[in-house]
C-alpha cells in the first residue's frame, strides 16, 4: 500500500509545488511508482510535468463536482517514468466542496489507486478549507516547506495547530514528517536563527538539510521539467536528491 504525503504550508510562496514536482521526481528516479495529485487550483504542477489537460477534462477537483467522478480517469502519465500526475481544475472554486473531509480519502481507497503506487504525493492549497482538509485526510505524513524568514514561526505554529486537530477528529494516522527549508542560506544569519527555532520548537530531527537559493528550479519550471532532468548537476537538484534521501530514512521500512 502506497505510502500518502502531504505537502502543505498554509502560506503561499512556500515552495509546496517546487518541492512536490521535484521530490516526486526524484522518488520516481528511484523505481518506485509515485503518483503526484495536485489540490492546489493554480495547477503548477502540470506546468512542471509538461502535462497540459484538455478542456474539461478529469482533474482531481472533478470528485467534489461529481458524484460520479472517479479519480482514476483523471490520471496521466508523465513523460518521467514511474512517474503520473492526477492535475488541478484551475477554475475549481473553493466554496464548491460540499463539506466531506475524507471524499479524497475514499476515492483513493476504493478505486485501489493506493495499490497502484508506492508513494503518493499531494501538493495542498494554502488555505484552510475542504480541499486542505481532504489533503490532511488521505494523508500518513505531512511535510511542511517554509521560508526562513521570521514570519514563517507564527504560520508554523498554526498549522502544528490545525494538524493537531485534524489527527485528533479525523485522520489519527497523520503525523509530522519534517520541515524543510526552502530558498535556504545559512550565511545569512536571520535564516540560522529561524531553521534553529524550528529544531528547537519541533525537534532537530524533524529539520531536514534544506534547499539553497538556485534560480535553476525556477528555469526548470519555465522549460516545464523536474529539475534533475533540466540541470542534474545544480546545487538544487543536488538539494532535492539529498531531501529525497532524508525522508526515505524516516520512512523505512515503507520505503524501502
Amino acid at each position: 500500500m502506497a505510502e500518502i504525503i502531504v505537502i502543505t504550508n498554509r502560506k503561499g510562496g512556500t515552495g509546496k509545488t517546487t518541492t512536490s514536482v521535484n521530490l516526486a521526481a526524484e522518488f520516481a528516479s528511484q523505481s518506485l511508482r509515485v503518483l503526484l495529485i495536485d489540490m492546489d487550483t493554480q495547477g503548477h504542477c502540470a506546468v512542471g510535468l509538461n502535462i497540459a489537460p484538455p478542456k474539461d477534462a478529469p482533474t482531481v477537483h472533478s470528485l467534489f463536482q461529481s458524484g460520479n467522478s472517479r479519480l482514476t480517469e483523471a490520471v496521466y502519465h508523465t513523460a518521467w517514468p514511474n512517474l503520473d500526475l492526477i492535475p488541478a481544475n484551475t477554475l475549481f472554486e473553493h466554496g464548491s466542496c460540499d463539506g466531506n473531509p475524507t471524499r479524497l480519502t475514499r476515492a483513493l481507497h476504493d478505486e485501489g489507486v493506493t495499490e497502484q503506487y508506492d508513494l503518493i504525493i499531494i501538493d495542498s492549497p494554502p488555505s484552510l478549507d475542504d480541499l486542505l482538509m481532504n489533503a490532511l485526510c488521505a494523508a500518513r505524513k505531512v511535510l511542511v516547506p517554509f521560508m526562513p524568514h521570521h514570519l514563517s514561526g507564527e504560520g508554523i505554529r498554526n498549522l502544528a495547530r490545525v494538524l493537531f486537530r485534524v489527527a485528533s477528529d479525523l485522520n489519527p494516522e497523520l503525523k509530522l514528517l519534517a520541515f524543510l527549508p526552502i530558498m535556504l542560506d545559512r550565511r545569512i544569519g536571520q535564516h540560522k536563527s529561524v531553521t534553529e527555532g524550528v529544531a528547537r520548537q519541533f525537534g532537530q530531527g524533524r529539520l531536514l538539510s534544506g534547499i539553497r537559493t538556485d534560480i535553476k528550479l525556477a528555469e526548470a519550471f519555465a522549460h516545464r521539467q523536474p529539475v534533475r532532468a533540466y540541470m542534474p548537476g545544480c546545487r538544487g537538484a543536488e538539494d532535492y536528491a539529498l531531501t529525497a534521501r532524508e525522508i526515505s530514512a524516516r520512512l523505512e521500512p515503507r520505503m524501502n
